[in-house]
């Protein structure tokens, strides 16, 4: 087992001695990956500030291989700790590669000067992070991603044991918020470190995180894996989604299903409905949709947003009573829009909806 390289204990955080979170207990041990999630404003960002000491706790303590955080040396918690916060850092006159390179100050004597290892140390910090091309720019003239981008290679150069990132992902785009969290598990895996971030991406913090602890009211709600986070309709809860709706198992969200009885009955399946189903709600337009296995990809979504599904039992023929009651469903709307081109063994009988659609003169080719 990993040696566990931070922990708190009953620790109570808050502004101005008001408690906003209460006995905050967890560790976390080197080589995994521990986000914080929660809605706005419940205190993820407090609890972090609070472990790096820009907040002072109201009660408890942060450990850090077992020595309390508050009897160490700024030099020695900058070799063991490093920080990338959300707040928008000013410099004066600095390259990006000055900005990485004050990662290494913990390390050089009292003049700061950098040795040829230090320099060695900043040269890979700044190529792991796709920055190296910024180097001799000035660091308020580049983009807010980019930024970013640099104060994490500044992070690793600290060589640290412990990274602690509060939203990490902001201001990135997609393409460097995957490249980001790649390098993260890259970094956990290669050098064991421990890493402990927020997150609002649910979907990214489901697919990054060893464990998540979920902050909710003046406490921590859950702890534990994603899988035993992220089901049902837990997040849901967590966040008080009442408009739409939250998938767990995809980690996706869905807008509010159209009202009224449903006017387009869709033949789906195998993901073949899904654009459909969204085009369909985009335009308030309330459909129904079958004849869908309950494992099929198209399921979770038109269960979100159709006002009606019919469906069959996963693995299963189509029956004759699905049958029927999706071609009663089908009669019902004023016209049938089917997304599939091929039909297989199991769901043959959407075939027979797609010819009864063709002979009613109800048959659309799109919306």
């Amino acid at each position: 087992m990993q040696e566990v390289v931070l922990h708190t204990r009953q620790l109570t955080v808050g502004y101005h001695k008001k408690a906003l979170i209460r006995d905050i207990t967890f560790s976390v041990r080197s080589g995994q990956i521990l986000t914080l999630i929660g809605p706005n404003g419940a205190g993820k960002s407090t609890i972090l500030k609070s472990m790096i000491r820009q907040l002072q706790p109201i009660a408890g303590t942060v450990y850090i291989k077992g020595q309390s955080m508050e009897q160490m040396p700024e030099r020695a918690l900058a070799k063991t700790m490093s920080i990338l916060m959300t707040q928008r850092v000013e410099t004066e006159l600095m390259r990006c590669a000055d900005v990485v390179e004050s990662g290494r100050y913990p390390y050089t004597g009292r003049l700061g000067i950098l040795s040829d290892v230090d320099h060695q140390k900043v040269k890979e910090a700044m190529q792991l992070v796709h920055v190296e091309n910024l180097a001799d720019r000035d660091f308020n003239q580049i983009s807010d991603g980019q930024r970013q981008r640099v104060m994490l290679a500044k992070a690793i150069c600290q060589e640290p044991d412990v990274l602690i990132l509060d939203e990490p992902t902001s201001f990135l785009d997609i393409r460097h918020k995957l490249e980001l969290l790649e390098l993260l598990k890259k970094l956990v895996r290669e050098k064991q470190l421990a890493v402990i971030l927020s997150l609002h991406e649910l979907d990214l913090a489901q697919k990054v995180s060893d464990y998540v602890m979920c902050i909710r009211g003046d406490h921590v709600d859950r702890y534990g894996t994603p899988e035993e986070i992220f089901v049902d309709d837990y997040i849901s809860e967590l966040y008080h989604v009442t408009c739409g709706s939250y998938n767990a198992l995809y980690g996706s969200l869905e807008m509010e299903a159209p009202k009224g009885e449903p006017s387009i009955f869709v033949i789906g399946g195998g993901g073949s409905g899904i654009p459909v189903y969204r085009r369909l709600q985009r335009h308030s337009i309330p459909f129904a949709a079958g004849i869908l296995h309950e494992n099929d990809l198209d399921y979770p979504v038109a269960k979100a947003l159709a006002s009606e599904v019919v469906m069959e039992k996963a693995f299963e023929p189509i029956c004759d009573t699905t049958l029927q009651q999706a071609i009663q469903v089908m009669t019902s709307c004023e016209r049938v829009l089917c997304c599939l081109e091929h039909f297989g063994s199991l769901n043959h009988q959407n075939r027979k909806l797609l010819e009864l659609a063709s002979e009613a003169g109800k048959l659309i080719s799109s919306i």
